[in-house]
């Protein structure tokens, strides 16, 4: 079970990893590509002789930036999947900010009892939202729609939109695991993030 959640996890952070990394390689060529054509064209019209080699070479460039119309949209994709796929990392790794100022006002068992409930609560919203993409997801694939700009990739609008059942499943199964570690007294609150904690704490490194 201990090797799952690593695998588990692992897979989280490899496919956070390449959402992010194909999000940057798609901007950054398709951003080179839009400057790079005009210093060739430049240097062909004041210069005759090197006119034959660099005029084709900056349409060629040109060319291909004109017709990577679908970066703007695969970037989107992507950025769409590194937001939900963090939403998961975050629950796992405590990187959401916690409000819970009035959560500590109470004894260990008390913030136990109160995070269970807003655990619980957190289950519920997170499964409706999963289980009504669901339903958008089954009318997207009935209908069948090719996604604006991505026709090249033939990638369908219900492609795209699985990541919110994907995303939300995620999460879900990340609440369960606090759910279950709050329910035999592992932890007593939900794991979030402490800004004012942490600032302290790097308050008193630097003191040191």
């Amino acid at each position: 079970m201990k090797q799952l959640s690593l695998l588990w996890g692992k897979l989280e952070e490899i496919l956070i990893i390449l959402s992010l990394a194909l999000m940057t390689i798609v901007t950054f060529v398709y951003v080179v590509l839009n400057n790079l054509y005009q210093p060739f064209l430049s240097l062909a019209e004041s210069s005759e002789t090197l006119r034959p080699i660099l005029e084709p070479i900056a349409i060629f460039i040109m060319t291909m930036a004109m017709e990577m119309t679908w970066s703007v949209a695969l970037t989107k994709l992507f950025f769409g999947a590194l937001i939900f796929l963090g939403a998961s990392y975050g629950v796992r790794t405590a990187g959401h900010i916690g409000i819970d100022i009035v959560l500590k006002q109470f004894s260990p068992k008390g913030r136990r009892m109160i995070s269970i409930f807003a655990c619980l609560l957190c289950i519920g919203f997170v499964s409706l939202i999963a289980y009504a993409s669901f339903g958008w997801i089954s009318a997207m694939h009935a209908a069948d729609v090719g996604a604006e700009d991505l026709h090249a990739f033939h990638i369908k609008v219900w492609h795209i939109g699985l990541i919110i059942p994907v995303g939300f499943g995620m999460i879900l199964i990340r609440f369960i695991e606090i759910l279950i570690r709050l329910l035999r007294g592992q932890q007593t609150d939900l794991g979030l993030a402490d800004e004012a904690n942490d600032a302290l704490k790097i308050n008193e490194e630097h003191k040191e």
